[in-house]
């Protein structure tokens, strides 16, 4: 191959003149400012479980969208069916239920309703394919608006929340004393993340919005324990995973190979993050005082 070929394969910017790419690296750059403000709450909030049944928990909002409105129906079903979802998560932990069986109970009867609508209706099955498997490359302007809107709309929850959320991750006890609303708090945390999380299914599909919604937050944890620094570095990470990722994506092409994009770039995410986990671990050891010589042993 010639080297002008090889420069124009290995190309990281020119991919992404074309608008069939342009649009899922913005959407994957908004992600990554999501993964690091929503994402960094959930992590601190320990939250993941509850992230993974919201993605579940769209299920039937896909049904009854894709029954009333066909494909244009699939996002603003899943808007509501997470929303729905996350207020009834937040009411059974409110009333004492471990939050863990809050999102059993929540992930179990949703997806079975769910289950139970594509089941009695015929036709609707390539259409909610496209949210669980994601259609990253062919989402289009009107695809891209709605999924900045959802994420700008998770980010301002948290960023509007900010200081309670961190009171309450830290001492839910203390913010109770406090007279803070935690219940509030608890719904504006878990509606951000499933705005984020639907507007995430839209590109990588829902089996794969948590790796793009947690996996950022989890890598700069690693790496640092400065809570600012993780934000930058959750943003900084999903930026360039996503870009990555994507880039992978069009070298695979170019090879004959047809890559799933969102599963590409949730695995270049979680390659990522084991190199970040290496890192961390490096880091921790260098900062580690070396031991004592014990006295009278040479």
């Amino acid at each position: 191959m010639r080297a002008p070929a090889i420069a124009a394969l290995l190309d990281p910017f020119t991919p992404f003149a074309v608008p069939f790419m342009a649009r899922p690296l913005l959407l994957l750059l908004a992600l990554a400012v999501a993964a690091g403000t929503v994402g960094v709450l959930v992590h601190l909030r320990r939250l993941e479980f509850s992230a993974d049944g919201l993605t579940h928990a769209v299920f039937p909002g896909l049904a009854i969208g894709a029954v009333l409105g066909g494909a244009a129906g699939l996002l603003p079903g899943a808007i509501g069916a997470a929303l729905v979802a996350a207020v009834v998560l937040a009411l059974i932990a409110r009333r004492g239920q471990p939050r863990d069986t809050a999102v059993a109970i929540v992930l179990t009867s949703f997806f079975s309703l769910g289950v139970v609508l594509v089941s009695a209706t015929e036709g609707i099955a390539g259409s909610l394919s496209d949210f669980f498997f994601g259609r990253l490359l062919t989402i289009t302007w009107g695809d891209l608006w709605i999924g900045l809107a959802l994420i700008a709309a998770g980010v301002a929850l948290v960023a509007a929340t900010a200081r309670a959320q961190l009171f309450a991750a830290f001492d839910a006890a203390g913010a109770r004393r406090a007279g803070l609303p935690v219940l509030g708090l608890e719904m504006a945390g878990t509606v951000a993340v499933a705005l984020v999380v639907v507007a995430a299914s839209a590109s990588v599909g829902t089996l794969l919005a948590l790796a793009v919604v947690i996996v950022p937050a989890a890598a700069a944890r690693a790496v640092t324990g400065s809570l600012r620094a993780a934000i930058v570095v959750a943003i900084l990470f999903g930026a360039v995973t996503g870009w990555l990722g994507l880039w992978l994506v069009v070298q695979l092409a170019e090879l004959g190979l047809d890559a799933a994009p969102g599963a590409t770039v949730a695995l270049t995410m979680i390659v990522g993050y084991l190199l970040a986990l290496a890192a961390g671990a490096v880091r921790g050891r260098a900062r580690r005082p070396a031991p004592r010589a014990v006295a009278g042993v040479r």
